[in-house]
């Protein structure tokens, strides 16, 4: 599988007390394939998978698959401590009808290299879909180091790794030394320098509720090379990222952003909390700036 374009981690959307809010999500589906997104990750971190049950999970892919259908590809993530939870969720994932799956370090376990290949070798093995790494020591504390990519890399379905560590040395390691794993950004403010090393598909969680900045930076850099315009479109989101990333308070700016496009997104589940009056405030002032920019700069002649 090859990953090109804008992938959305999913939220998911609940009402006031929590469970699930159906319509929301059916609305957040159609909102993003009209926007053009290139695929859907469903039990992503912004999707909140932690703060859910087995059941809620599997019920999620399935009711996700149906939303979707065959019109982007549906992505699913395996994220788990144990390995056996991992190995159900991807062999529910293929019987949903999952195009590929996400594959995380599983998380304060601290595995060394080895031990991250084995678990994803083992997902691999429940499944057989196509496998976008995912390397997010901010939260798993430990990186996929080269011994870890250099058993993954022996395997055609280890196809594309989501990088997320911040560490530009990591990129650059990524790729010179990896060409056979694709590059997928998932630090958002390194998107730019992500393209100019020849990524083709980022994963932006603000995809949810801005996908046309998103989009408009893929297209000018990985599309059409014009870093110039590129650069143009990344300054004016680089606010937004500041707000997303300031606090801790990620998921429930994804939730309120959305929530501004008419789709009521809810809370995040415990222990996070909505935000506040005035976190609300700067969120909404960076969105109304950044819609008005990226208004001029497509406007303009390439």
């Amino acid at each position: 599988m090859q990953f090109e374009g804008i992938y959305t981690p999913l939220v998911t959307p609940y009402h006031a007390d929590f469970s699930l809010n159906e319509e929301a999500l059916a609305d957040t589906v159609e909102y993003l394939i009209g926007a053009g997104v290139h695929g859907m990750i469903v039990a992503g971190t912004t999707g909140e998978y932690y703060a859910q049950s087995m059941d809620e999970r599997l019920d999620l892919m399935t009711r996700c698959k149906a939303l979707i259908g065959s019109r982007v590809p549906m992505i699913v993530g395996t994220g788990a401590i144990r390995t056996e939870d991992s190995v159900i969720y991807a062999e529910a994932a293929k019987a949903a009808g999952a195009d590929a799956l996400l594959v995380a370090t599983p998380p304060y376990a601290y595995p060394t290299g080895r031990e991250i290949a084995l678990h994803a070798l083992a997902v691999d093995r429940a499944a057989n879909l196509p496998v976008m790494l995912y390397n997010y020591p901010g939260r798993m504390s430990v990186n996929m180091d080269e011994d870890c990519l250099d058993r993954l890399g022996r395997s055609p379905n280890f196809c594309a790794i989501k990088e997320s560590s911040g560490d530009i040395n990591r990129l650059h390691m990524l790729a010179r030394d990896y060409p056979n794993i694709a590059l997928s950004c998932g630090m958002d403010d390194q998107a730019l320098e992500f393209f100019a090393w020849g990524a083709r598909s980022w994963v932006c969680a603000g995809s949810n509720f801005a996908p046309g900045a998103h989009l408009a930076l893929y297209r000018a850099c990985a599309l059409e090379g014009d870093f110039t315009r590129g650069r143009a479109i990344m300054s004016a989101m680089l606010p937004l990222m500041r707000v997303l990333e300031q606090g801790g308070a990620f998921i429930q700016c994804i939730k309120h952003g959305l929530s501004l496009r008419g789709i009521a997104a809810g809370p995040p589940r415990k222990p996070l909390q909505p935000l506040n009056k005035d976190d609300r405030r700067a969120l909404e002032q960076v969105i109304r700036t950044l819609d008005t920019t990226l208004a001029a700069i497509e406007g303009q002649p390439s």
